[in-house]
């Protein structure tokens, strides 16, 4: 199928899919006249990303799993081997440390605001 086609039965746009070409998540065939030609299985697999997109994995990782993620019987749905569970449980670990580290920052901030600022703009006491 071709790029439109494609990119409406994936629920994406065609900028979309050229994008996903450009980082090497998916490789469609080529027709003689140098169209791109969309399969049933990349079509599935641009369904699989957008999914992992959508759970906040960045696209280095997505590139590196990819090989070994596999379609779940409903569409949209994926079944992550173990590794692949590992690693995002890993990358999940250092988000939630990154959200603590943020919520202390904001606290701090919190805290320098409700002591004021005297006239010269420096914290109250």
């Amino acid at each position: 199928m071709r790029i439109g086609e494609a990119a409406r039965a994936a629920g994406v746009s065609p900028r979309a899919l050229r994008f996903y070409e450009d980082e090497g998540l998916i490789r469609p065939g080529r027709c003689a006249n140098g169209y791109r030609d969309y399969c049933r299985f990349t079509v599935d697999r641009v369904v699989v990303i957008r999914s992992l997109l959508d759970s906040g994995l960045p696209i280095p990782l997505i590139r590196e799993v990819m090989p070994d993620v596999t379609v779940a019987a409903s569409p949209g749905t994926v079944v992550p081997p173990p590794e692949l569970r590992r690693r995002i449980e890993a990358y999940r670990d250092r988000l939630d440390a990154r959200i603590a580290a943020l919520i202390a920052r904001r606290a701090a901030l919190d805290d320098l605001l409700s002591r004021g600022f005297d006239d010269d703009g420096a914290a109250g006491a």
